[in-house]
């Protein structure tokens, strides 16, 4: 075992950097404890290791640190996080202490929390619906077990409503296996934290959640062990616990921030927009450790929040994410604007492996079929819509008007709804189906015959 010294070599202090001369042994990633003048006690972690340097990020800042009266003292070990079944129910910070007012769990064991990405080879294909209970997901971008489907948004969007309504309704049907929900959250107001505490208690969703709240005035060096803590934890309770978990991180951009913080401080040379040229590198250890692995019943799937700067998809965190990801929802600030909520936008939005989770056994036969028509039908009244808007509505045909009414029946009806409202895929599908009788038969053009006569033509002949 390496001997624990103290060390009182530092060289400088920069921004929450600290550098330390005349190190042996040292490894990336080691914990260190910083000890001041009056014996109070800082936590950091070695970033960079240089021949008998280590240059070591201070959890709590550098405020105070006096190079010639601090001690250093390197731990021989990275951030570990204690597991065991007695987290579920329990809040914590970002480094996995806990923040409720009761004490530590019973761990089963301790855990590194810079895990590894699920092997390819050993990965199991996602093919199993999970139900949400939000039609425009459900019905239109339907999320996958073992899948990650990031949510794009933007400031002062309902994304927090929304990742809340998630991991309260979020379900795999059809099968008596464990749930649970892991939720990290990065950079929050204290007044977020308390909505997403509040709102689980009284629903009962928090016996089946893990909480992990990092907030704003926390430091940035937590804020990038939070994703990693989160899904240490739902690693645990997906592959030795046999459960499904979902886990939801919000907000990945305030995760990115933090990452440019420090790549700025250790002066590294910035890539777009000033983050670190390694940012899709880094993303992407934390999205891949999600999936199915073979032989194992549980599974993580991932919904990642970002919220865009300036509303732009091609900003650097959400053009990387996407590119890592399978889709993405997108929430719209026209639609929000509208009363719509939560405000999908369905047509930019898409879910890659959807065609996977759907059909016969698995949500219903009709799905496909009825899904590409409601999309269809959805940007044929936007259009016509934005037609009207030029020409105005004289230009419209009645065909052309018939499905301007459809396009704000279905954002009324179908992608608006209530926060606490969950709809089963029955219901949703139901829906969609009664809606498409705005429109006459001839131009149900992408559903088979047979399920026009079963679901389309009975609602048509009671209207």
């Amino acid at each position: 075992m390496k001997e624990i010294i103290d060390y009182q070599t530092i060289k400088s202090v920069s921004g929450p950097l600290i550098l330390v001369e005349g190190v042996k042994g040292v490894k990336y990633e080691e914990l260190v404890e910083i000890i001041l003048q009056n014996n109070e006690t800082r936590r950091g972690k070695v970033l960079e290791i240089n021949e008998d340097k280590a240059l070591v990020q201070v959890f709590e800042g550098t405020s105070g640190i006096d190079p010639e009266k601090t001690k250093v003292r390197f731990l021989a070990r990275g951030i570990k996080l204690g597991v065991g079944p007695d987290m579920l129910g329990r809040v914590f910070t970002g480094l996995g202490i806990p923040r409720d007012g009761y004490p530590d769990i019973v761990a089963e064991k301790y855990v590194d929390i810079n895990g590894l990405p699920i092997n390819p080879y050993s990965r199991n294909y996602p093919n199993e619906f999970i139900q949400t209970g939000i039609s425009a997901i459900d019905g239109l971008n339907t999320l996958v077990r073992g899948q990650k489907l990031p949510i794009f948004s933007g400031s002062g969007l309902p994304h927090n409503k929304l990742a809340a309504q998630i991991a309260r309704q979020a379900k795999v049907l059809g099968k008596e296996e464990s749930f649970a929900v892991v939720f990290g959250t990065m950079g929050l107001t204290f007044e977020e934290s308390e909505y997403f505490i509040q709102n689980f208690e009284e629903t009962g969703a928090l016996e089946k959640t893990v909480l992990f709240l990092n907030l704003a005035d926390d430091p940035a060096i937590e804020r990038i062990a939070t994703p990693r803590v989160a899904l240490t934890a739902a690693e645990y309770l997906a592959f030795e616990k046999d459960m499904h978990v979902l886990v939801i991180l919000t907000d990945m951009t305030n995760y990115c921030e933090a990452l440019r913080e420090i790549s700025a401080a250790r002066k590294e040379i910035p890539g777009r927009r000033g983050y670190p040229g390694y940012l899709y590198t880094d993303l992407s250890t934390i999205y891949e450790r999600s999936g199915r692995i073979k032989g194992k019943k549980g599974s993580i799937t991932l919904i990642p929040i970002l919220s865009m700067p300036e509303d732009d998809k091609t900003h650097p965190i959400p053009d990387l994410t996407g590119y890592i990801t399978e889709g993405q929802i997108i929430l719209s600030r026209i639609l929000h604007k509208k009363n719509v909520s939560p405000p999908i936008d369905v047509l930019p939005s898409l879910s890659r492996l959807k065609d996977k989770g759907i059909g016969k056994g698995k949500t219903r036969e009709d799905h496909a079929d009825l899904f590409n028509q409601l999309f269809a039908a959805y940007a044929r009244g936007k259009e016509a819509q934005e037609l009207a808007v030029i020409l105005g509505d004289a230009a419209l045909t009645d065909i052309d008007k018939l499905y301007v009414k459809f396009a704000e029946n279905f954002e009324e009806r179908y992608i608006s709804q209530d926060n606490y409202e969950d709809r089963d895929i029955e219901g949703t599908l139901d829906l969609g189906w009664e809606l498409l009788t705005i429109l006459p038969i001839q131009e149900m053009k992408r559903v088979r015959e047979a399920y026009l006569k079963k679901y389309y033509l009975p609602l048509k002949k009671e209207k």
